[in-house]
């Protein structure tokens, strides 16, 4: 059984070992305002102003922040309907939200609509979020912005015990709701990639890309991060272009067996 004591163990290893700029957050869905845990800050009630959720991320993942975020919260209204906080309206499933801005359409509207991914409606009155190593709550998921040298060894600490590759939609839009609905709905790892909205108005950076976990791999991810790190496959990666470097005996051995190296 996994305690708070793990988690924060494991937020520290994730934050070392990847050597991330940022704190990688855990995230809770609430089901009623009472599971809002002590301390967390509320951005209507706390703060005085409303915030877009990639604006509460990036104010968590940077100062490292305790954030509650219920409908009132929002400034953006992409992850209210994403989250299943409200019903969306006709006029956002008719597709006019998305043209003509971001679709040539309105029926290319209406399919930008559809793919959004949502949770079921009044499940969850709102979330939590905080860097792992100090949250005083159970995440159901973890959310790392990284790099795509981190996002390979967090795809390769994923494959490490099954070797099972990941298969996720991407999108150029809703990033907050992209790294996290679809994880909630599948308990999968994803990949999502930041939006507009969160380049222009919380900072993300033009080299970092987000992966999403769920807590039942967590461990399993935990395992294959530390196993490459302590087999020396450390980042930064050493780099060279040396021409037939040597291989491991297992490359080796394939090689020859195709006849790719040859005793000269």
């Amino acid at each position: 059984m996994i305690g708070l004591d793990d988690y924060h163990r494991f937020g520290e290893e994730i934050e070392r070992r990847l050597r991330l700029r940022t704190f990688p957050l855990g995230v809770k869905l609430l089901e009623m305002e009472r599971d809002v845990p002590w301390g967390a800050k509320r951005p209507k009630k706390d703060l005085g102003y409303q915030l877009s959720l990639c604006q509460a991320f990036s104010i968590s993942r940077r100062q490292g922040e305790t954030i509650a975020m219920l409908k009132e919260d929002h400034w953006c209204f992409e992850p209210v309907i994403g989250y299943a906080l409200a019903e969306p309206t006709d006029y956002y499933n008719e597709g006019h939200v998305h043209f003509p801005l971001i679709s040539q359409s309105l029926e290319a509207g209406k399919n930008w609509a559809r793919s959004l991914p949502r949770l079921e409606f009044g499940k969850y009155i709102g979330m939590v979020f905080a860097p792992l190593m100090t949250a005083n709550f159970e995440p159901d998921l973890v959310l790392i912005y990284c790099n795509s040298a981190q996002l390979q060894r967090l795809l390769a600490g994923r494959g490490y015990k099954e070797g099972r590759l990941l298969t996720c939609t991407l999108s150029s839009e809703c990033v907050c709701v992209h790294s996290v609905v679809p994880v909630m709905l599948n308990g999968q790892c994803q990949v999502a990639i930041p939006c507009w909205g969160d380049r222009m108005r919380a900072m993300a950076q033009d080299d970092e890309l987000v992966f999403s976990v769920a807590k039942a791999e967590l461990e399993d991810l935990m395992i294959g991060i530390r196993y490459f790190d302590e087999a020396g496959l450390r980042l930064p990666l050493g780099l060279t272009l040396m021409p037939e470097y040597e291989f491991h005996e297992p490359y080796e051995k394939m090689a020859r067996m195709l006849g790719l190296k040859v005793d000269k």
